[in-house]
């Protein structure tokens, strides 16, 4: 990763919210005429059921219909890598939706190769003003080909979510700025000692976060998206020191006795239950606390533990979600507008503000904070604010099956059953 481009996305980190394009006026939008009766048509985006978020994206698709009279066929799903492989597999047996929410950068490599879905330039061709309250050089760019196809949205930082009634009752301060893994372990055995968990995580089905923290802890924010060519090469001993990391910690009891088996949503739900002291996970995450927590102002969010180089104050964040409009949808004069019109609705600034008002944003107004933030939403605010760098996550580099294979193997590694250097080499021997 290039530090000019990690201190671009450091500066956007602080000014806000997801990332989205202004609505316009349909008769602004090319020449295709509305039809007579509703239309409708099939979305997928990682809005499931359990997602922080969902509620806000119901709201808005139902304000969709409202507004057009087209119905929404609403496929979504939790974002994981079964997730990610269903979406690979309609596409390949002509099951595709017409708007798809989804990753930028080499998961979409498949989709643009194979011509699944439009580019920003052909859209904007018919229908100019797209995407038009987007900065535009901050619109991501496909490693396939150069060309922007995605609307950005899911502006991102990751960070950990604290219970600060579970470190109150073990005596333990809620950590700073200048948090150290050192005082984290501490942290941890003392938790630990008072009969909770220290670390709500599930090895099983959602190790990436903790991966992605301890690597950088043995690299730096420049080096963070380099991938590399074996685990012996630079690259690939911070990758095995990191997840060596992760062995520690299991093999210490700090994860819950489940993490194994358990899947993510269960194990998170003991950070609401005041059974678990520490998550990491994403800015979206705040709308669960919002949704679960009995008492917002029992948690906060603050830096992951710092260790060699790294400051704590090094984060993992930027641009990594939007929406696609599907070549199937472009094709079909019906479903043409109906789609486009889809993807402004929901990514007006105003509807983009309600999905969290801390994370990275590509909108040219920004995006302004509510006036009622709760307690959990401030100190998000102020984490990006202090934040000295920032580096997309590594994982993104990898291809779909590679990093499936990795991220399958961490409950390997932890148990003994591979080696981290072993899963690494596994894994980079994985081409598509």
């Amino acid at each position: 990763m290039k530090k000019t481009i990690a201190l671009l996305l450091c500066a956007v980190l602080c000014l806000s919210v997801f990332t989205a394009c202004q609505s316009t006026t349909p008769s602004n939008q090319g020449e295709s005429k509305s039809p007579a009766s509703p239309v409708e048509i099939t979305v997928v985006t990682s809005y499931g059921g359990d997602d922080g978020n969902r509620a806000n994206y119901e709201e808005a698709f139902k304000a969709y219909e409202a507004a057009t009279g087209n119905i929404v066929k609403d496929g979504s799903g939790t974002s994981n890598e079964e997730w990610k492989a269903k979406i690979m597999a309609d596409f390949e047996t002509g099951a595709e939706p017409d708007v798809l929410f989804f990753f930028a950068g080499v998961d979409a490599n498949k989709l643009i190769e194979n011509n699944k879905v439009v580019s920003i330039e052909t859209i904007r061709s018919v229908y100019p003003d797209y995407a038009s309250n987007m900065k535009e050089d901050i619109l991501p760019i496909s490693p396939a080909d150069g060309k922007k196809y995605t609307v950005p949205v899911n502006g991102y930082w990751e960070g950990l979510y604290v219970n600060k009634k579970v470190l109150a009752d073990c005596g333990v301060e809620v950590p700073g700025a200048g948090y150290t893994w050192d005082q984290f372990m501490a942290d941890c055995e003392t938790i630990k000692s008072k009969g909770y968990t220290p670390v709500a995580a599930s090895l099983q089905e959602v190790p990436h976060y903790w991966f992605e923290f301890t690597v950088l802890n043995h690299g730096t924010v420049e080096t963070h998206n380099n991938l590399p060519g074996s685990s012996s090469d630079e690259t690939g001993k911070a990758w095995a020191a990191g997840l060596n990391d992760i062995k520690t910690m299991y093999e210490k009891g700090y994860f819950p006795v489940n993490t194994l088996t358990a899947t993510d949503a269960e194990i998170f739900q003991m950070m609401a239950d005041d059974k678990a002291a520490f998550a990491i996970d994403g800015s979206w995450k705040i709308g669960w606390f919002q949704e679960n927590a009995k008492n917002i102002d029992d948690f906060t969010v603050t830096y992951v533990p710092g260790k060699n180089d790294r400051k704590a104050t090094d984060v993992i964040g930027g641009l990594s979600m939007g929406y696609y409009i599907t070549k199937k949808a472009w094709d079909d004069p019906v479903k043409q507008k109906a789609a486009v019109d889809f993807v402004t609705a929901m990514t007006k600034d105003d509807v983009v503000s309600k999905f969290g008002a801390t994370a990275v944003t590509a909108l040219k107004k920004g995006a302004v904070p509510p006036s009622n933030a709760d307690s959990l939403m401030i100190a998000a605010i102020e984490m990006t604010k202090g934040s000295t760098g920032i580096a997309p996550a590594t994982q993104d580099n990898l291809n779909q099956t590679a990093r499936a294979s990795l991220f399958a193997n961490v409950k390997n590694i932890v148990t003994g059953s591979i080696t981290a250097e072993a899963a690494i080499d596994e894994a980079l021997a994985i081409t598509e």
